[in-house]
């Protein structure tokens, strides 16, 4: 899974006998790619998109397990534009149900934070480590930044594109006094690792840092995903499943 077209792009290639499946005002790519039955699909934007998308794999293509590749702002100390978060749970930033319940707090679930599968999450981090290798020298050399690394940790996703320094710290300090430390933001991944957790299916994500959620998001967005993200994405996905 992926929200964006561009954060996918290269992946549909790799598919044998690809068949396409028109459900939900999407279009879901099946297949197969290193002898596993693949299902490529977009999830759109935003959490109820990512729901709906999740429900409609699991609902109506029966997987098994869910992988979500595409790129997010960094805000945990460290995080640089280029780096690579692999989650090991997400968080709502914008879930307040209080007094009824705890800013933060999934109504009705008692927790807030939603853990990704540890076993597809430790598969999904080796291959990370094991696409990193080139695959962004070409834009870092032209930007002249340094070589990127590797988090593993808490993402927080809400609906609102973050692309200022004053809301990235009010969000941030927020979730700090609560007692979470969030790496990176972004809109999806919360929604998909809930909806997973009530089908039980294994989820895992990883999320390429474009940008520091600031008044810079938005600069070379588009290029930094077709020239950074997306082969990221590729080669990690190709050696996740090699790995499975």
């Amino acid at each position: 899974m992926s929200a964006l077209l561009d954060e996918q792009r290269g992946l549909l290639e790799q598919l044998s006998h690809p068949r396409r499946v028109q459900r939900a005002g999407r279009t879901f790519w099946c297949g197969q790619w290193y002898g596993q039955e693949v299902v490529l699909v977009l999830t759109k934007i935003g959490k109820v998109a990512a729901a709906t998308t999740t429900t409609t794999l699991i609902e109506a293509f029966g997987v098994d397990r869910i992988v979500f590749t595409g790129v997010a702002g960094g805000v945990g100390a460290g995080v640089n534009v280029g780096d690579l978060v692999v989650a090991d749970a997400f968080i709502q930033h914008d879930m307040d149900s209080s007094p009824l319940f705890a800013r933060y707090e999934i109504p009705l679930y008692g927790c807030s934070t939603l853990a990704c599968d540890v076993a597809l999450s430790t598969i999904l981090l080796e291959a990370t480590h094991a696409a990193l290798t080139g695959t962004t020298a070409h834009f870092f050399n032209e930007k002249n930044l340094v070589s990127p690394h590797i988090h593993q940790g808490l993402i927080a996703s809400g609906d609102q594109f973050v692309a200022s320094a004053e809301v990235a710290s009010q969000l941030l300090d927020g979730l700090q006094a609560a007692g979470f430390s969030p790496l990176a933001v972004e809109m999806e991944g919360a929604a998909i690792a809930q909806v997973c957790r009530d089908y039980k299916v294994p989820f895992a994500a990883v999320r390429t840092i474009s940008d520091r959620a600031d008044a810079h998001a938005h600069v070379d967005f588009s290029a930094f995903v077709q020239q950074v993200a997306s082969p990221c994405a590729l080669s990690i996905m190709s050696r996740f499943l090699q790995m499975l």
